[in-house]
């Protein structure tokens, strides 16, 4: 390797962690993560501040829904995708997941059958079919979790942006596939569950997922999880790939033009995102218990898109902030007045787009030009006929 080529990749590996945002958000995530292993770990069950198991999980499938909303960002706010199937990959890394999960149960289940599940053995199948075989072990499991979404990922990515599918189509398109997908996993001849899906799980590579330790461990692997996604993606966008994703997103004629195979950025960039997506999704399912193919539906993959939106597009901590803020009201909401969710959901909707159209992030970033425009107005050594950014430089 070339010094070039050697500082080159250096630069691309160490530039996400010398950028000041990373530097907060992982500071942050880092803190949050402690401080509930702490309260829940170090804290007595009687005392007031300590964290049960039941809200560790529930924080738990927040983060995955953060992660799965980085995924989005990713393909949306710097590649301009807008992905209206990303519920799809998710929903197949948390069947591959469930797989692995149900086929750890073996004789321990209602039949008391080793090997097919109970959901099989009630429909009378004789054989595991083959599309589950490989799933007893943990390894062959957790690569499905990322192969299985980033091949159809490649596959359909590869039809649609060969074929130059942009804008409005795409969106419709990727509607449409992971519809077509929620109607094929309704069947229960497609061998996942049909309608009930993949529950009754009891434990995950040797550990007992009603122990309070796994439920605490899941939640940490969750957290490291979302922060190596983070990283990644940061990693992507301030790389020469995550300049012409841009330069694809603003001006796809003109970057063509220029040369680039701008198909491969946005294959390549949207096979990424299906992988996070999957992976957020084999995080959610032994939190929550269950896998079906509701997670199909596509007012779930238009909800994660109202995650991003509400809090900040092309932002990456932005997605984290509207993922977890939104899933929060949800839960309040849905314990109170859960008839009124859907209409609070549009509520904030139309709030941050007519008061924040940048959504939470940028009022973040413009707090932050405000206090340096501030700051350089106040600076006796300024040039007083220079705009503010001038006398800050």
């Amino acid at each position: 390797m070339s010094l070039t080529t050697e500082s080159s990749t250096n630069f691309w590996l160490t530039r996400p962690f010398s950028e000041r945002s990373t530097q907060i958000f992982l500071g942050v995530l880092i803190a949050a993560l402690a401080l509930v292993t702490l309260l829940h770990v170090a804290v007595p069950a009687d005392n007031p501040l300590h964290i049960g198991a039941y809200t560790v999980n529930l924080f738990g499938k927040y983060l995955s829904y953060a992660l799965l909303a980085v995924a989005v960002d990713l393909v949306w706010g710097y590649l301009g995708i807008l992905s209206l199937g990303h519920g799809a990959f998710f929903a197949i890394g948390g069947y591959a997941m469930g797989m692995y999960l149900m086929r750890q149960i073996g004789d321990r289940g209602t039949y008391g059958n080793p090997v097919l599940p109970d959901f099989m053995v009630f429909l009378n199948w004789d054989s595991l079919p083959w599309f589950w075989h490989g799933f007893d072990m943990a390894w062959f499991a957790f690569a499905m979790v990322l192969l299985a979404p980033g091949l159809l990922a490649l596959v359909f990515g590869f039809l649609a942006f060969r074929s130059r599918v942009t804008g409005v189509y795409l969106s419709i398109i990727t509607q449409a596939l992971t519809f077509a997908l929620m109607l094929a996993f309704f069947r229960n001849e497609m061998g996942f569950g049909g309608n009930n899906g993949l529950t009754d799980f009891r434990e995950i590579v040797g550990f007992d997922l009603r122990s309070d330790a796994t439920r605490l461990g899941l939640f940490l692997a969750t957290g490291v999880a979302l922060a190596l996604g983070f990283i990644l993606c940061r990693a992507i966008v301030t790389s020469k790939l995550g300049r012409v994703s841009v330069a694809t997103r603003d001006a796809e004629a003109r970057t063509r033009f220029l040369g680039y195979r701008v198909e491969r950025f946005q294959l390549f960039v949207f096979v990424v995102s299906a992988m996070l997506a999957g992976l957020a999704g084999a995080l959610y399912v032994p939190q929550v218990g269950i896998i079906n193919p509701s997670e199909f539906s596509p007012i779930f993959s238009i909800e994660i898109v109202l995650w991003v939106a509400l809090g900040g597009r092309a932002t990456l901590y932005g997605a984290v902030i509207g993922a977890i803020l939104v899933n929060y009201a949800k839960t309040i909401f849905t314990g109170v007045m859960p008839d009124a969710w859907l209409f609070a959901l549009g509520a904030m909707f139309v709030l941050v787009t007519v008061f924040l159209p940048k959504g939470v992030a940028g009022l973040f970033r413009y707090f932050k030009r405000r206090k340096r425009d501030d700051t350089a107005t106040s600076d006796p050594n300024a040039d007083p006929n220079s705009t503010p950014k001038e006398a800050s430089a």
